[in-house]
């Protein structure tokens, strides 16, 4: 028994706001397969993908955004090469969407401020390793200090991740 097609895929503007309504399932709901899109970005020919949070979109001005580490190798590939794209796959509705484009970091800025004074005490431990990202080491680690681990520390004590801080945004 086949199963009655949605409506949306036979108009353009309707998938553009299917579009948007998936992406606003990714932000409101940690269990959507919008939530954690794949980001890819690379030089010459090497690409590689990360997984990444959706921390936002500007449905007007067509700008998704993710928050990153300053020192992250994406950085650098998106300081040679600002192009990326981000793929989302929903098994259930059986819905790949793929979003390409340019990107601008955001680093000390008015836009990372603003990210940053919203971003949560679990989240921001992220910014607060002592290591780059993706730096090697012979023993599985965190990267983080025992106590940044065991979140003992404060939201105030925290603010010194605003260093390493940073929202990409696609566009």
């Amino acid at each position: 028994m086949q199963k009655e097609i949605p409506d949306f895929y036979n108009y353009l503007d309707k998938v553009y706001l299917k579009i948007w309504d998936l992406l606003n399932s990714g932000l409101l709901d940690r269990d959507s397969e919008y939530h954690l899109p794949v980001f890819i970005c690379g030089e010459g020919k090497v690409f590689d993908g990360r997984t990444v949070v959706l921390r936002g979109f500007d449905e007007k001005n067509k700008i998704l955004r993710f928050h990153t580490d300053i020192r992250s190798k994406k950085i650098k590939i998106l300081r040679v090469n600002p192009f990326g794209s981000f793929l989302f796959y929903d098994k259930k509705e059986k819905i790949q969407l793929r979003i390409l484009g340019n990107t601008k970091i955001n680093h000390q800025n008015s836009i990372a401020q603003k990210s940053w004074e919203k971003t949560v005490h679990m989240s921001r431990q992220c910014y607060l390793g002592q290591k780059i990202p993706g730096t090697s080491t012979p023993n599985p680690t965190s990267g983080l200090s025992e106590d940044v681990n065991n979140f003992k520390y404060s939201i105030k004590e925290s603010e010194i991740g605003y260093q390493n801080f940073c929202v990409v945004q696609t566009f």
